[in-house]
């Protein structure tokens, strides 16, 4: 099959064999793909290289066979967000999340349009936390995992007053007062469920609690591996803690 002028973003390239790279993208019409760009090393190769950086732009012409397309010519339709710090880390993210969880070859045009959303969102600065809840609830809908956000699994419309564990096949469910510490530390509050249903920003201190039940609902599509922007995030709250934690020899 001959894919030609097809949209997509970079999620990932890597070195294939010797002078090759093997690039994954996500394109409007066909999915995720696994592309073959032979032979692109070489200060003549230049452009081409530039074009398939992970958040770039791209229409391409490929052939398909089997599992991977042979890539026949891309070229960039745009300017990558040039992206430093936590905004590069959400980037990653974003990335690595769709890579693991969409599923190669198998059209997801909802998916493209909200990855071109949350790429434009961080590219422009806007609240990183907030941007990536509203990616992970879009990929969940996309990919048929999602939930009514407006009611919990049994039909019962969401009380902001409450709190509510996600459970993945069976959807919110609300959490009594007699639960465990643990259920309630990976819980999110009605208010914050509700502001994600309306797309409107919950306020800063529901956006942990939602963070954690997002995450507890992607672990399980995951599987054991979890994603290795999490570990990244994790090894910088704990460098910045440290430099934020007072120096005891220097404070006498």
């Amino acid at each position: 099959m001959r894919l030609s002028n097809e949209p997509a973003f970079v999620l990932h390239a890597r070195p294939w064999r010797e002078t090759s790279l093997l690039v994954e993208v996500l394109s409007a019409n066909h999915g995720r793909l696994g592309l073959v760009a032979r032979g692109v090393q070489g200060p003549k190769r230049q452009v081409l290289r530039a074009a398939l950086q992970p958040l770039q732009s791209i229409r391409f012409d490929a052939v398909q066979v089997g599992e991977l397309a042979r890539l026949v010519s891309a070229e960039a339709t745009d300017v990558a967000p040039r992206l430093g710090g936590e905004a590069m880390l959400a980037g990653f993210y974003l990335n690595e999340l769709t890579l693991r969880l969409a599923p190669r070859q198998d059209p997801a045009p909802d998916l493209y349009d909200a990855y071109a959303l949350a790429r434009a969102r961080i590219g422009a600065g806007d609240a990183l936390g907030w941007t990536l809840r509203r990616y992970e609830r879009d990929l969940l809908d996309a990919l048929g995992f999602g939930f009514d956000w407006h009611h919990d699994g049994d039909g019962a419309p969401i009380d902001p007053a409450a709190r509510y564990r996600l459970d993945p096949e069976f959807g919110p469910r609300r959490l009594l007062s007699d639960r465990g510490h643990g259920d309630r530390s990976t819980a999110a509050t009605g208010r914050a469920l509700l502001a994600l249903a309306d797309d409107s920003a919950p306020d800063p201190e529901d956006q942990q609690g939602l963070r954690r039940a997002m995450r507890g609902v992607l672990s399980h599509y995951l599987g054991s591996r979890g994603l290795k922007s999490w570990e990244m995030l994790a090894e910088l709250g704990r460098v910045t803690a440290r430099r934020e934690t007072p120096d005891p020899a220097g404070s006498s």
